[in-house]
């Protein structure tokens, strides 16, 4: 069943309580912004020194994935005439890690209600070193180190917000340590790669075509070089599943979700089709999905207040 979310979703669960500071910090700063007070630290988890973001002082833990290198954070990538990709930015913000992932999220989401932590998964943003790589199991090593990461920040239990590659790593974390996630949104995420998929991806493997706007802020934080080589990297990397039977990404794990899961689709995301939408939904047991007519891949920043109702409501 398709719903359209508009009332609230339950009661505020419990088990869940604020942090304590994990005893180890590699260097932490506080600061007042328009999200209020914001903590930015490094923390050591599973041997490298993961990066994030904490605003909020709810009893509610919720985990921010964002996708890959952010590269449609602040994009339109659509396809033409020609069936090619094009990616074309319409927001000079800084991109490339959690925060600037989710900025209106940051700022907005519930403060009393919610603790809202932000990172940058191993190789993305300010999670380096290492050099970002995808390894066969690239998604499940995410869900571990996100998982790790709330632990280690002293979280009993947490919600997901998972993005495009995000999602997936969701869908890992949910399926893998069923017991700690409490409950999942995700959007633009997929369980398998199609032949139109590995079309799409390879559409924007060439950081040199895509336009000026869109490259030179991804410049800026990860220098040319190493934006050029992990974005190869990353469609090599997510096309590597197009040869596992049915593409298999994560197809197998899905029935194995049992936290409340609501998927979110914008009908106009030229980068994941709707039909992987569906097939999350009927594959994860009770989920809901909510469709959004305008919605493109970018959409819980495109429409960010429609967006963090539906999901405030829902986490609820």
């Amino acid at each position: 069943m398709v719903v359209r979310l508009c009332s609230r979703g339950g009661l505020l669960p419990r088990l869940l309580f604020s942090p304590q500071k994990p005893k180890i910090y590699v260097p932490t700063a506080g600061r007042k912004a328009a999200y209020g007070t914001v903590t930015s630290a490094k923390v050591s988890v599973n041997g490298v020194h993961l990066h994030y973001q904490q605003t909020g002082e709810g009893e509610h833990a919720v985990l921010l994935l964002p996708g890959m290198l952010a590269v449609v954070m602040k994009e339109d990538i659509y396809s033409n005439n020609q069936g090619q990709t094009k990616v074309v930015c319409h927001n000079n913000n800084l991109p490339g890690s959690g925060e600037t992932d989710f900025a209106p999220q940051l700022k907005s989401l519930n403060k009393n209600l919610f603790t809202v932590v932000a990172w940058d998964p191993r190789g993305y943003g300010h999670s380096r070193p290492p050099d970002r790589d995808f390894p066969v199991d690239f998604f499940e090593r995410d869900a571990k180190d996100a998982v790790d990461l709330m632990k280690t920040l002293k979280f009993k239990k947490i919600s997901l917000l998972g993005w495009s590659d995000g999602g997936i790593t969701a869908l890992f974390a949910a399926a893998k340590y069923p017991s700690y996630i409490n409950k999942m949104v995700i959007w633009g995420a997929n369980a398998y790669v199609t032949e139109e998929d590995e079309r799409i991806y390879q559409g924007i493997r060439d950081v040199s075509k895509w336009s000026e706007k869109a490259r030179k802020p991804l410049e800026a934080l990860y220098g040319y070089d190493y934006l050029a080589k992990t974005c190869e990297k990353w469609v090599d990397g997510i096309g590597q599943f197009k040869h596992l039977p049915d593409g298999n990404i994560c197809r197998h794990l899905l029935p194995l979700v049992q936290c409340p899961t609501l998927i979110v689709h914008g009908e106009k995301d030229p980068l994941v089709p709707r039909f992987h939408a569906d097939f999350i939904h009927e594959q994860v047991k009770g989920s809901r999905l909510h469709l959004m007519p305008e919605g493109k891949h970018n959409l819980h920043l495109r429409f960010a207040n429609e967006f963090n109702k539906l999901a405030e409501d829902f986490l609820q």
